[in-house]
């Protein structure tokens, strides 16, 4: 969960409403979200989050630090409630992979799928936005970490590329899903995700001589 998430959260615990700068951030990632980063406005923001220009450019600055603020909060829940729903399957790392294609149908069934926030603010500017690619990559970076070591308990012999090629799948699922928004898309994915895992080869195969 994001810092600015679980801070409004705690708030609302308490009985105390969200401050207006948790409120801005919470309706961009919305909207930036949910209509486009282009197709939202800053006035837009600040009428649903009943907040003041003042606010927002003392907080954040630009609406292109109010995007870095978005995603990176994106990315953290992104990761937390993907990973915490591959730990759901259980301690054996083998089950936790092949929980990959029901994780992502349940984020494509819980009313709030909006496709890859990174790969969606990527495509929506210019090809040469370093710092946004940046961001991109280092949200890739973080879920490769989990998939290897995921992979290494598993017991396969080749966890960095087992998790170059999950993470493949999970791009293209989630791409191929915003486009048709056909849940069939899942059991594809889900008979890739079969055949990815059955041609790793294991530990001891990797090792062995040729």
């Amino acid at each position: 969960m994001g810092k600015a998430k679980a801070a409004m959260l705690l708030k609302a615990a308490e009985g105390s409403p969200a401050s207006p700068q948790t409120r801005i951030l919470d309706v961009a990632r919305e909207l930036f979200c949910r209509d486009g980063i282009h197709a939202t406005g800053i006035d837009r923001i600040l009428a649903e989050a009943g907040a003041s220009k003042m606010t927002l450019y003392a907080r954040y600055g630009s609406k292109d630090a109010l995007l870095r603020a978005v995603l990176t909060e994106e990315g953290e829940d992104w990761r937390q409630r993907f990973f915490d729903r591959l730990d759901e399957a259980g301690t054996v790392p083998a089950a936790r992979l092949r929980a990959i294609v029901p994780a992502l149908g349940d984020w494509f069934s819980g009313g709030k799928f909006y496709g890859c926030a990174f790969m969606n603010a990527v495509s929506e500017h210019r090809k040469n936005e370093v710092w946004l690619r940046e961001m991109a990559a280092a949200h890739h970076r973080e879920i490769l970490a989990r998939f290897t070591l995921i992979g290494a308990d598993a017991g396969y012999g080749e966890p960095a590329t087992l998790a170059r090629q999950l993470l493949l799948l999970i791009d293209g699922t989630i791409a191929a899903l915003m486009v048709s928004g056909d849940a069939s898309v899942l059991d594809i994915a889900r008979r890739n995700l079969d055949a990815i895992l059955s041609a790793a080869p294991l530990a001891d195969e990797a090792g062995a001589p040729a």
